[in-house]
């Protein structure tokens, strides 16, 4: 009974890459539905008003998925910046006027060295104590069985949640974070000078991959996180070209060039556009 018992434990711990997934027609023929088009990553962003569940894309935008809990392999994650007009923040349709892909050179307006930044600095927005740049952390989870890992922008609430997570869960371990099943959940705070709730994202150790897996999963990070770091430099060349013309203002996401069978994720670095507390 033990070791029927100890199976099923292990068969829910075994975590699908994409190359394991079996399809029906092949390479080949993904290839020839992907022919002319670009391939993003699907994006889940943190709710606001303290909603304590995920609000998932699905084939029907009006009937989103919607779970308690987010579980996968987190690939890799990297400091994103952005500043908006003050009070356009959160409007769809406005732009950053400022941002960055790495959080450490800003293009734009003002564009420059973010640490040295006035936008960058507590005590710069016109609404309370923080910074009139949004700082950010986005992370890409891949969940078991799925080709596609999923684009998730931190807002700046939920950086500190994440920072104690990965050092205590990872890096004091001396492991990677892409080295263990994760699950991401909600809290519900509340800006007490506000009186709004807002959501915090929390994060939990499932447990370590070992030996086979851990190779399989190291090698599919690794490749990941090339072409992630690819696409950010490409992203920033193409930011650094932009921001020489202030005259080309029409809002339009950044969109990246052909880039053969990699990753293309052309939507605009803006994190997250719920209201934060100030």
């Amino acid at each position: 009974m033990n070791e029927q018992k100890n199976m099923m434990v292990e068969d829910q711990k075994r975590f699908v890459l994409p190359q394991m997934i079996g399809m029906d027609g092949g390479d080949d023929d993904l290839a020839d539905d992907m022919e002319g088009l670009q391939l993003s990553f699907p994006q889940i962003k943190v709710p606001g008003g303290g909603s304590l569940v995920w609000e998932l894309p699905s084939g029907d935008p009006q009937n989103p998925n919607y779970e308690k809990y987010l579980e996968g392999v987190i690939l890799f994650s990297h400091n994103s910046n952005a500043y908006w007009p003050e009070g356009s923040e959160y409007d769809d349709n406005v732009p950053p006027l400022c941002q960055s892909v790495d959080g450490k050179e800003g293009y734009g307006e003002p564009g420059g060295l973010c640490l040295d930044c006035l936008q960058n600095q507590y005590g710069s927005s016109q609404k309370g104590a923080g910074k009139a740049c949004k700082n950010m952390r986005t992370i890409y989870l891949l969940r078991s069985g799925e080709l596609m890992p999923y684009r998730i922008p931190l807002p700046p609430t939920s950086i500190k949640p994440y920072t104690d997570f990965v050092n205590t869960a990872f890096l004091f371990r001396k492991r990677r974070i892409f080295s263990g099943a994760v699950r991401i959940g909600l809290t519900r705070e509340t800006n007490t000078r506000l009186n709004k709730d807002y959501s915090v994202v929390n994060f939990t150790k499932l447990y370590d991959f070992e030996g086979e897996e851990l190779a399989q999963i190291r090698s599919f990070a690794g490749g990941f996180i090339t072409q992630i770091k690819q696409m950010n430099q490409q992203r920033a060349a193409m930011l650094a070209a932009g921001a020489a013309i202030p005259e080309d203002a029409d809002g339009a996401p950044t969109v990246l060039p052909e880039n053969g069978g990699h990753f293309v994720d052309a939507c605009v670095l803006d994190g997250e556009r719920e209201k934060l507390p100030a």
